[in-house]
């Protein structure tokens, strides 16, 4: 399945895609009784651990019979869709540093002997469609594209055999970083939290669509050049490696988001360097789990549009 929030008639909505079509998860809930906690979930992760039994008839129906008549009013194109973040409002957004052998080198840094974490606020997340606001006080804003792995049930102590039972699915992240502002103090988090610096999305696409997640190629193109291409399989710490040792240390919560590091290829590191700029457009795509395409806006024309 592939589910997500988005916005109808200024609301949020949760949807399930179905090929070229977005079916209304929320509208469904509120007029069928049987399917009555789907109205009430808040979002893709919600679908999945508060009203599963829901979620899992609508969508054997959706593939048997297609989409019912009686439910083409709560569809929409999946064109026109305009894709919220696919959680909300995570507990927590935690990430993953130099988690590609070829991505340390490039930034002149040891391959970690354990994972490096650190982590995103709430306020920097924003849909697959961005925009990303280039915050006027940085010179230096660079991409970086990764796979993220959500999680759909409490994960604490946990085994790194019996880790993937707790993954509800996969998206995207762009890991947008002030690079002058993550190196200047050493704490990374400085450079990687700015407003909107988390575009994710556009949906969560759950694990059974994904057979291995260690085999998916990962592709980020510039204003149409690659600059970053990889595969999943060259991640440093896999997915059940990461979910136990964060399991070690704290609670993980359904909703909560691993983006699981870079491939190599970000700006900071080539010769000349390349930084985002004022109109520049970033496409990522992970194999089996979609593409996300965003504009970048300076700050100083962000507030003007705003205004206008």
């Amino acid at each position: 399945m592939r589910l997500g929030s988005f916005t109808r008639g200024g609301e949020e909505h949760l949807g399930m895609q179905v090929g070229d079509r977005v079916v209304s998860l929320t509208e469904i809930g509120r007029s069928e009784a049987r399917y009555g906690r789907l109205g009430g979930a808040r979002d893709a992760t919600a679908l999945w651990s508060d009203a599963a039994d829901e979620l899992r008839a609508v969508s054997r129906r959706l593939q048997s019979d297609g989409i019912p008549a009686a439910w083409r009013g709560s569809t929409i194109a999946e064109a026109d869709c305009q894709w919220l973040p696919p959680v909300l409002r995570p507990e927590k957004i935690i990430c993953i540093g130099l988690n590609y052998r070829d991505h340390a080198a490039e930034s002149k840094m040891e391959v970690p002997k354990e994972p490096v974490i650190f982590n995103k606020f709430n306020n920097a997340l924003v849909g697959a469609a961005g925009p990303v606001i280039l915050p006027d006080n940085s010179a230096q804003v660079d991409y970086e594209a990764e796979l993220a792995v959500v999680l759909g049930r409490k994960a604490r102590h946990v085994p790194a055999d019996k880790a993937m039972d707790c993954v509800a699915g996969y998206t995207l992240m762009h890991d947008v970083s002030a690079r002058d502002w993550q190196f200047r103090t050493g704490q990374w988090v400085s450079g990687k939290t700015f407003d909107t610096f988390g575009p994710c999305g556009p949906v969560l696409v759950t694990r059974d669509e994904v057979p291995d997640p260690h085999s998916l190629d990962i592709r980020l193109t510039l204003n149409g050049t690659v600059m970053q291409q990889s595969n999943t399989r060259n991640l440093i710490f896999d997915i059940p490696t990461l979910i136990s040792y964060l399991s070690e240390m704290f609670t993980l919560v359904p909703g909560d988001i691993i983006s699981t590091g870079t491939p190599p290829g970000v700006g900071f590191a080539r010769r000349p360097q390349v930084f985002l700029a004022d109109g520049d457009t970033v496409e990522i795509w992970v194999e089996r789990v979609g593409t996300m395409r965003h504009r970048c806006v300076a700050e100083a024309r962000a507030a003007h549009e705003r205004s206008a």
